[in-house]
């Protein structure tokens, strides 16, 4: 018998509270990775933290609760929006990384 791989996933989030100046981005990158995850975050203008992640569903999932209940150690999140998720044929990144600051 041969297993189906997982379902391929992906996650647009804008992350608000105290998310810039605290490492957010750094601990974003590292806790994706360590999830096996790929994409990209950025801090914005508006002082929130916004990105994209692909991966397997159920790895999606973790990293999602990460976003709006964990973060870095320093910081405060207030809310978590979620722009766009699901199913993708194919990972549109080769690694998880941080991107210039965004408008």
């Amino acid at each position: 018998m041969s297993q189906s791989s997982p379902q391929l996933t992906q996650l647009q989030f804008e992350v608000h509270g105290r998310v810039q100046g605290v490492f957010f981005r750094a601990h974003t990158v590292s806790h994706a990775q360590k999830l096996g995850l790929v994409g990209w975050c950025a801090n914005t203008a508006r002082r929130t933290v916004v990105g994209e992640v692909q991966g397997p569903e159920d790895k999606v999932e973790e990293m999602k609760y990460w976003l709006g209940h964990v973060g870095s150690p320093a910081s405060s999140i207030t809310r978590l929006d979620v722009a766009k998720v699901g199913p993708i044929e194919a990972l549109g990144f080769g690694e998880m990384s941080r991107r210039p600051n965004v408008p």
